[in-house]
C-alpha cells in the first residue's frame, strides 16, 4: 500500500512585482497555512519517506514550513526544477518513478497541474472530501491519497482512494 500526499503551495506575495513568478515567496497567511496543515498531518500521524517538491521559492518554503511542523525525523527532499507548471502528466510519470522504498511520498506543486493530477487519480473516498476536491484545490491544501499497490509505477488513474482533504481554513 501506497500514500500519496499532494500539496499545494501556500499563499505567496505578489509585493515585489519585480520578482519573476518561480521566484515569488510566501506571504505571511502562507506562512500560517503551511505550518497549519503541517501540524494536522503531524497529529494524524503522517508517515512521509520522501518529498518531491518544485523549485519554485513558494513551494520550496512552503515544504519547509510544513516539514517543520510534522517534527524530526526529515524524510529526504528532491528539488526539481521540472515539477514547476509541468502539467499534470508530468507530474503523473514523476510519481511513477518514485522509488518504492517510499511508502509515503509528498509531492509539492501547483494548481492547476495539481488539482488536475488529484482528481484524475482519485476513484473513491468519502463523498464530501471528493466534492470539495473536484470544486477547487486551494492554496496550502493536501491531498491523501492511499493506493492498493507495492509500486509506485504502478500508479493508475481512479485507483486512488481520497482518504482526507486538508484544507487551511478548515483548521483556523
Amino acid at each position: 500500500m501506497k500514500t500519496l500526499f499532494l500539496l499545494r503551495h501556500a499563499k505567496s506575495s505578489w509585493d515585489d512585482p519585480s520578482l519573476d513568478d518561480h521566484d515569488r515567496p510566501l506571504n505571511a497567511r502562507g506562512e500560517r497555512a503551511a505550518t497549519l496543515v503541517g501540524r494536522y498531518l503531524a497529529k494524524h500521524h503522517a508517515r512521509i519517506d520522501l518529498v518531491l517538491c518544485s523549485t519554485a521559492v513558494r513551494a520550496v518554503e512552503t515544504r519547509k514550513r510544513v516539514m517543520a511542523a510534522l517534527g524530526a525525523p526529515f524524510p529526504p527532499v528532491e528539488h526539481e526544477r521540472g515539477l514547476y507548471l509541468c502539467g499534470s502528466r508530468t507530474l503523473l510519470e514523476r510519481l511513477r518513478d518514485a522509488p518504492d522504498t517510499a511508502t509515503g511520498l509528498m509531492l509539492v506543486a501547483h494548481n492547476p497541474d495539481l488539482h488536475e493530477l488529484a482528481n484524475t487519480l482519485t476513484g473513491s473516498g468519502d463523498h464530501d472530501l471528493r466534492h470539495a476536491l473536484t470544486d477547487k484545490f486551494p492554496t496550502a491544501a493536501c491531498a491523501v491519497l492511499v493506493f492498493e499497490t507495492q509500486s509506485w509505477s504502478d500508479l493508475e488513474l481512479a485507483a486512488g482512494r481520497l482518504a482526507d482533504f486538508v484544507q487551511p481554513r478548515k483548521l483556523a
